[in-house]
């Protein structure tokens, strides 16, 4: 286990990792005013294995990235100083995440059930929606970089699920996703598959579209059936304290 920590974070400066450490305590501070302490701690440590997904996944593929940056109630991000040179990498890449996060809130599912904790449930139910939120099939979420390998054009089907979304629970975090979002659908809708770059970048096998497009499908079923059944045994919980 040591060595492969040391291979992870080999070349990571030391003033990285204290921005890293920095800004998750930061985030850990400003969740327990709100949420309490042990939740944001448990909140806090989902998303950091989440982003620690992309890290993994961006060094697996010879790319240098950073170790992730919290900004609290907006979320946090790994920085990929490499950037990929085809969409199979990228949708690899943005797999990490989701894929390292529901692994995570798996664990803290069970551990739940195991000792019968309403916190370790809510903070499951907290990492299997927010891992699920990612999968939206635009960018900047994971899910945009895992469908692009398809056609970026996918990315307008994420712009109704943004707004409904946005519908049913308004918030500001939505409208900061929703200017970043606006020039990768600008640059979807002047996509050309024709063009050397977009050939170039976007050139792979049926297999490999067919493979992402399966594990995108496969995560997306498990993260909505795991966000809908934990979100009624927290509601249920809460019922029978009467909170």
């Amino acid at each position: 286990m040591m060595k492969l920590l040391l291979l992870l974070f080999s070349g990571v400066k030391f003033t990285k990792l204290l921005t890293s450490g920095g800004t998750m305590i930061i985030s850990v501070v400003f969740y327990a005013w709100i949420f309490g302490w042990w939740y944001a701690v448990g909140f806090v440590l989902l998303m950091f294995i989440h982003e620690l997904g992309h890290f993994i996944a961006a060094r697996q593929r010879g790319l240098r990235a950073g170790l992730p940056t919290f900004i609290p109630f907006l979320g946090a991000w790994a920085e990929i100083k490499d950037q990929p040179h085809d969409a199979e990498t990228e949708a690899y890449i943005g797999l990490g995440g989701p894929l390292a996060g529901t692994v995570a809130s798996i664990l803290c599912y069970f551990l739940a059930r195991n000792y019968n904790s309403d916190l370790l449930l809510a903070v499951s139910y907290s990492g299997f929606f927010l891992n699920l939120f990612n999968m939206i099939p635009m960018m900047p979420f994971d899910g945009g970089r895992i469908t692009a390998v398809l056609t970026p054009r996918i990315w307008f089907v994420g712009v109704p699920i943004l707004l409904a979304v946005f519908y049913y629970r308004p918030s500001p975090m939505l409208i900061i996703i929703g200017f970043l979002a606006w020039p990768q659908l600008w640059r979807a809708w002047k996509y050309d598959p024709e063009a050397e770059e977009n050939k170039a970048y976007y050139n792979m096998s049926a297999q490999v579209r067919f493979t992402y497009a399966a594990y995108y499908l496969i995560l997306l079923g498990f993260l909505a059936v795991m966000t809908n059944d934990v979100h009624e045994m927290v509601q249920a919980a809460r019922q029978v304290k009467g909170i």
